[in-house]
């Protein structure tokens, strides 16, 4: 069993940064579950105002502007989780030094603000599918070759290298989450990662569904009320020693590989739909199968996935169904930031 350090109590004030956005908000939810203090920093970009839970503060800010870093230095943050990225693999491929200015500055940005701010531990979520890439045995461990296939992967990888050294150089407490696919309830339908969302959005309306390639290659896909519940034990468990990127790096995923065209199979089933199939040519900086295993995760930190594939598809299926902002622009309102118009 893990151990749990006794003054992680949770009364400590929590950092969310993307906290608008789909893990994020799941993962600002599961803080505040746990009777955190939690604030979220996030510039809506790619969030929705209304994913952030009212219990939780709100700032809007850039991961890369100086109010950022001052809120991360003045806030009385013991933890600062960081989910805001550029998620996109194949923005990353179009345009990697925005990828880069994004992902890597902006992570310095806050790893500064967190070194002046006396922040204790940084949670980081990282990539398992983009950091491994191809030619690694499945499910695989997090002591496997690193070889991204995208400057996503590379900056991922990057990150946690920074992580590490600020970790060394300052004694900031570190635990690395490397996701496979993540997918639940919010998920956009306008990503390239968001690949049950957008295979049930379309399902739901009868629409055809494109698969890219031959449809054979393989994801290990995670529901996001399970990620969040690691970012949750990933805050309480004890701080692994800094030896390596790899020492205090968790895979968070099933270890279970599922086929494109299977996943295609089991929505339209869910759905109660009989949509076409299309397929078009396969994209660039993807890689051909991932599984990540996570007996790390469960030996150190006492996480474990819990919800099957087809019930997080039903979940996510009902969320798609009655969501009714999804496209387009809404009018939306929050507690403490009142009535304003957000284009997603």
């Amino acid at each position: 069993m893990p151990t749990v350090i006794p003054q992680w109590s949770s009364a400590q004030r929590v950092l969310v940064t993307g906290g608008a956005g789909f893990i994020g908000s799941h993962v600002t939810e599961a803080y505040l579950a746990g009777g955190y203090d939690v604030a979220v920093l996030d510039d809506l970009s790619s969030g929705r105002i209304e994913h952030v839970p009212a219990g939780a503060e709100f700032v809007q800010a850039d991961v890369r502007s100086p109010q950022a870093r001052a809120l991360v230095q003045d806030g009385g943050f013991a933890v600062l989780n960081h989910h805001a990225a550029q998620v996109d693999v194949r923005s990353s491929v179009a345009d990697p030094m925005g990828d880069a200015d994004v992902n890597l500055l902006g992570l310095l940005n806050l790893l500064q603000g967190a070194h002046e701010g006396g922040v204790r531990r940084v949670i980081l979520a990282s990539s398992g599918g983009a950091i491994y890439g191809d030619g690694v045995d499945l499910p695989t461990d997090e002591t496997a070759t690193k070889s991204p296939a995208s400057p996503y992967g590379v900056a991922k990888l990057a990150s946690e290298y920074y992580l590490a050294t600020f970790a060394q150089l300052y004694g900031r407490e570190t635990v690395v989450l490397r996701y496979s696919n993540v997918y639940g309830p919010r998920q956009r339908s306008d990503g390239e990662g968001g690949v049950v969302a957008v295979f049930g959005r379309r399902a739901l309306r009868g629409d055809a569904l494109t698969v890219y390639g031959d449809g054979e290659q393989t994801r290990d896909l995670v529901y996001v009320g399970d990620v969040a519940a690691a970012n949750l034990a990933a805050s309480r468990c004890a701080a692994a020693s800094v030896v390596s990127v790899d020492g205090c790096a968790y895979n968070i995923g099933t270890g279970i590989q599922t086929a494109v065209n299977r996943l295609a199979a089991l929505i339209s089933e869910a759905s109660r739909q009989a949509p076409s199939i299309h397929h078009a040519a396969a994209r660039l900086g993807e890689i051909r199968c991932s599984a990540l295993a996570a007996d790390k995760a469960h030996r150190e930190i006492g996480w474990r996935p819990r919800t099957s594939l087809a019930e997080g598809i039903r979940a996510t299926l009902r969320w798609l169904a009655t969501d009714a902002c999804a496209e387009g622009k809404a009018e939306t309102r929050h507690p403490r930031l009142g009535s304003r118009r957000v284009a997603f």
